[in-house]
């Protein structure tokens, strides 16, 4: 099966354009967490250990989201040297596995993603009482 694929220098340059705007995203992700944190800490109000705690958790997984997207295109930028000089199979099991690193990345996003709106969904709770 493997040895019928063949894999064109296109296909893993598909996901140049698609990586960078999810690093993109994801950095602007971190600013964000990073400014709210740096909030947090000037005002004098007791933050709450399940807020701490929430923070830190997000923290973790964005950086694990930044590490995974990175060594995606990482792996996507070997995919095409390997092509390039003709090592077809070992190009295309590594665009393969850079395809799982970027699936990882986004799975790592929507956990993210759920963590903060569980966090704001707290908060609003404290807010209308």
């Amino acid at each position: 099966m493997l040895n019928n694929l063949h894999l064109s220098l296109t296909t893993p340059a598909l996901l140049f354009p698609a990586i960078s705007l999810l690093l993109l995203a994801y950095t602007n992700r971190f600013f964000s967490l990073a400014a709210l944190i740096r909030k947090l800490s000037k005002d004098n109000k007791p933050i709450h250990g399940d807020e701490i705690k929430n923070l830190r958790q997000r923290i973790i997984l964005i950086r694990k989201m930044q590490e995974a997207g990175v060594s995606s295109f990482a792996f996507c930028v070997l995919c095409m040297i390997l092509i390039y000089i003709d090592f077809n199979l070992i190009g295309s099991l590594v665009f393969g596995f850079s395809l799982l690193l970027l699936l990882y990345s986004l799975v790592l996003s929507v956990i993210e993603i759920r963590i903060s709106v569980d966090a704001l969904n707290i908060h609003l709770e404290e807010l209308s009482k």
